[in-house]
Order: C-alpha cells, then sequence, then structure tokens
C-alpha cells in the first residue's frame, strides 16, 4: 500500500522521476515479496514478472516499430555530413572584427546593422542598448557573437 500511495505522490504531485518513485517501486517489490508464505516462491514470481515486462517490452518495441503509424510519426532520415547536409551560409561575408550598430536590443539576442545588411546575432550574455556599436568576436556555425564596442 505505501508502495501505491508513493508512486501515485510521485505522478500527482512531484514531477519527473525521483525519490518517491524509487521508493514506491522498491516497496511494490517488497510488498510483493511479504505477500508469500514462501519467500522463495515470492522471489521466483518475482524475477519472472520482471523478466516477462522486459522482453515484452522489448517485442513491444520492435512489433510497433514496424507499424505504419510509427513510420509516419517519426523522421526516419538523418542529416549526416557524409549525405552533403551542412549547416546553412550566410550570404553576408561575415568575419570576425567587423564593426556595426545594433538595431535592437541585444538580450542576448537581437540584431545588427552590418553594411546595410540586417544579421541575427547574440551577445555573450550582456545587455546591448539599440544603437551601439558593436563588433564580431567570432561565428559558432550560423550564430554570430558580438559585444559591445566601449566608446
Amino acid at each position: 500500500m505505501l508502495g501505491l500511495i508513493a508512486l501515485l505522490a510521485e505522478i500527482l504531485i512531484v514531477p519527473g522521476f525521483g525519490v518517491a518513485g524509487v521508493a514506491g517501486i522498491i516497496l511494490l517489490g517488497w510488498g510483493v515479496l511479504l505477500l508469500s508464505v514462501d519467500f522463495t516462491q515470492a522471489t521466483e514470481s518475482l524475477v519472472v514478472a520482471l523478466i516477462a515486462t522486459v522482453v515484452l517490452f522489448a517485442a513491444g518495441i520492435k512489433i510497433f516499430s514496424k507499424l505504419r503509424l510509427w513510420q509516419r510519426m517519426t523522421l526516419e532520415d538523418r542529416q549526416k555530413k557524409e549525405s552533403g547536409y551542412v549547416a546553412p551560409v550566410s550570404e553576408l561575408a561575415v568575419a570576425p572584427g567587423m564593426i556595426g550598430t545594433a538595431l535592437t536590443p541585444l538580450r542576448p539576442a537581437g540584431s545588427m546593422d552590418l553594411n546595410g545588411k540586417r544579421l541575427d546575432v547574440v551577445t555573450r550574455g550582456e545587455y546591448i542598448a539599440p544603437g551601439t556599436r558593436v563588433e564580431i568576436m567570432k561565428l559558432e556555425g550560423t550564430r554570430t557573437v558580438v559585444r559591445a564596442i566601449p566608446e
């Protein structure tokens, strides 16, 4: 009974899977063992139930993955570099050290003007007000990191 209460507390009150969930599982297992007069028979029943659960779970995954519904719900393609997938390249020639002006507040993400073109940028976490001159520090794929230029 305590095991069920702990599991219900885990499901309804405490989010996630933590101490109450683990305690509930342990207490339920212990309760099954104590229900039987013969401790050996209860242990065998519990082991058989655990093995059956694992086998049925694995079989269910194998069968469910072949169903048409599963194939419609999941994406089977992988975007691998070997297949030609690469991060998109910016249409602007952007390089570290280039200077522009913040168009929007950068907190930490926003936009800057670079040679008359709008560019989405991020800071290292600090706030930069619109109109502040900013310098491109580094490029990380499609992410452009900037910093404010001290005046």
